[in-house]
């Protein structure tokens, strides 16, 4: 009886293993509206887009909060060059919203889009 309650609770550690290290895509999807990468994201496209830099100066901190809460939940999910990627990327934003460069701020978003998507590939 032993024999199968030690194969057992293993089985269950190496399932929850497994689990977390594939969990990427439901832990990168919001879990309250604090975390919306996506909406904040697209709310900033649509500001630099428009050339309101100042609302897409806010709509930038919201997103870096959001990301901040993201990375907890992904970390082990998803790869660690993929996470630095966008925190470059979150980088190179803010000095393009604050030199208010709109074809450099486009391109940063597209790539992050882009890197958002291959989390978990």
């Amino acid at each position: 009886m032993s024999k199968i309650l030690y194969y057992t609770v293993i089985s269950l550690w190496l399932l929850i293993f497994v689990f977390i290290l594939n969990s990427g895509d439901i832990a990168k999807k919001p879990w309250s509206h604090d975390d919306d990468f996506v909406l904040y994201a697209t709310m900033l496209q649509k500001d630099i887009t428009r050339e309101d830099f100042r609302k897409a100066s806010h709509d930038l901190e919201q997103l870096k909060k959001a990301w901040s809460k993201i990375v907890s939940r992904i970390q082990y999910s998803v790869e660690k060059e993929e996470i630095n990627a966008i925190y470059v990327n979150l980088a190179r934003l803010t000095a393009h919203i604050k030199n208010e460069d709109k074809k450099q701020a486009l391109v940063e978003i597209e790539e992050m889009w882009n890197h958002w998507h291959h989390l978990n590939q």
